[in-house]
């Protein structure tokens, strides 16, 4: 089998050649890209699938475009956005009726979108949706109030902002200072004394947990392992088997899959595994206190 690539875009000198490459795969009708999605879906064929993402990276090209605002490389946006697109057509279900781009849209805007959350370090608010409306909104609200500030929103005009997006003002400050702020590079000097040599690195603080915190961990996890091992040797042999496959496996077996071990129904799968969970959890607990008597006597 060929080796099969898509285009890389080589840092902001190589976008004029790869809009070039790109825009040489050629656009599919329906009825092709309709056969390529099942032949995909159905057997696998990894050429079909190279096919249906090439054939969209000119839209995934446009829809980064849209997102220059941000002060991130669009090379970066591009290839975020072509790992959407190769997660659409994954999930691409061509029987549905609609088309690739319709569906391929929302993952590739979902990519960048969480990409430039990612990388602006300012930006420490969390994933609820409010706060991603307020970011991406702000600018362009502003631009349709006529708002051109140079010295921060006032609350009059924070108040707007904020009638306009159902946010509070506070957050519209808040969110306007941010924006307006640029980033500082962690290697860059904290003072202007050549000879302090100290950055803004060397005042993080490290918020891993330390050596002791790490061993702790790992003798509780240790012994919450003991404890399941102990507890799934007291199950009959069927039920052990099922919670093996279904619940710490790394590739689960169906409740289809296990009836046609055991020549049983979906449904009395789903029985044994519930009655095999509740025992258990049971014999957890039971074992838990006999493990923790001798500690509590010895002090």
């Amino acid at each position: 089998m060929r080796k099969l690539s898509v285009p890389a875009v080589d840092g902001d000198r190589g976008l004029a050649r790869y809009y070039r490459e790109i825009w040489t795969y050629p656009i599919l009708t329906p009825e092709e890209e309709f056969m390529l999605a099942t032949r995909w879906r159905e057997e696998g064929d990894v050429e079909s699938a190279h096919r249906l993402v090439t054939s969209h990276l000119r839209l995934v090209a446009k829809i980064a475009a849209g997102y220059r605002g941000y002060g991130l490389p669009m090379p970066d946006l591009i290839s975020e956005g072509n790992i959407g697109l190769m997660k659409a057509v994954k999930k691409f279900e061509p029987e549905r009726g609609f088309r690739l781009a319709t569906y391929a849209m929302w993952w590739i805007r979902a990519a960048i979108t969480e990409y430039i959350l990612r990388s602006w370090s300012m930006v420490k608010l969390g994933t609820l949706a409010a706060q991603k409306k307020l970011f991406f909104s702000l600018s362009r609200i502003k631009r349709q109030l006529n708002i051109m500030n140079d010295g921060g929103l006032n609350d009059e005009q924070a108040a707007d902002v904020a009638e306009k997006l159902h946010v509070s003002s506070a957050d519209v400050i808040d969110m306007d200072r941010r924006l307006s702020s640029p980033d500082v590079s962690l290697n860059a000097p904290r003072s202007r004394d050549e000879n302090d040599g100290a950055e803004f690195m060397d005042s993080l603080v490290d918020e891993q947990p330390g050596p002791e915190a790490l061993l702790a961990q790992n003798e509780e996890a240790a012994h919450r392992r003991g404890l399941l091992h102990q507890a799934l040797e007291t199950l009959p042999e069927r039920e052990r088997h099922i919670i093996t496959e279904r619940q710490l496996s790394e590739n689960p077996m169906t409740l289809e899959q296990l009836g046609t071990v055991y020549g049983i129904s979906r449904e009395r799968v789903r029985q044994l595994e519930a009655r095999a969970m509740s025992r258990l959890k049971k014999t957890i607990v039971t074992l838990s206190g006999v493990n923790a008597a001798p500690a509590a006597n010895a002090a």
